[in-house]
């Protein structure tokens, strides 16, 4: 979150952050400004003033929510876990999310599609601020550079999908086989890309196995 520099900020991110609780615990549904407000301890006023509307307010929590699931999925794959490890321990922590946030982000997605000018800023952030650390995590399993970006969008975009589908069907197993079976493909394609690499640098030559992709 922004760093405290004013009364103003303090304020603002004590209310954001009481509000993401809030909701964690009761969920969005159609609470009222004022409701919320009451919930966590403010006035309206101060609601409209931080965030312009029920809908402003809606949509901060979906961005700080957000790039606090970055700063998890950075955290996580920053441990000495073998890949599909750490990606099966990212998914739970992103399932848990999902289930008390993932409405509220569908539904302020399809508003920053829209256009509409309350999630003008999570449209910016939606793909952009996520490509770069899974772009990141790409290389880290053996993507090429010139493969990394494709391959990022495909794995955002994919898990995006299972997370609708999760939310949709309510199919907590099948989803975690499916992303599974996501993570498995991503590490076969940088397995393919290192064969074909050692191929090229052999003069054509076939390898002896597949490289190591590290322990799974």
């Amino acid at each position: 979150m922004t760093p405290a520099g004013s009364q103003h900020t303090t304020s603002r991110d004590r209310l954001l952050d009481a509000a993401i609780e809030h909701f964690g615990r009761h969920g969005i549904g159609d609470t009222s400004l004022r409701g919320i407000a009451d919930a966590i301890g403010t006035s309206h006023r101060m609601l409209i003033y931080h965030f312009g509307s029920r809908d402003g307010l809606l949509a901060e929590v979906t961005r700080e929510v957000e790039a606090r699931q970055r700063a998890v999925m950075t955290a996580t794959y920053d441990q000495e876990l073998p890949p599909l490890a750490a990606a099966a321990a990212y998914w739970e922590e992103t399932v848990e999310a999902t289930l008390r946030y993932g409405p509220l982000f569908f539904e302020l997605a399809a508003h920053a599609m829209q256009g509409r000018e309350h999630a003008a800023a999570l449209r910016e952030e939606l793909i952009a601020s996520w490509l770069p650390p899974v772009v990141e995590l790409c290389r880290a399993i053996g993507i090429p550079e010139d493969q990394a970006e494709t391959h990022a969008r495909l794995a955002l975009g994919a898990a995006r999908g299972l997370l609708l589908d999760l939310l949709v069907t309510g199919d907590r197993e099948q989803v975690a086989r499916s992303a599974d079976l996501l993570n498995r493909l991503l590490l076969l394609s940088a397995q393919t890309a290192a064969e074909t690499a050692a191929e090229t640098a052999s003069g054509g030559g076939r390898t002896s196995g597949p490289a190591p992709t590290g322990p799974v």
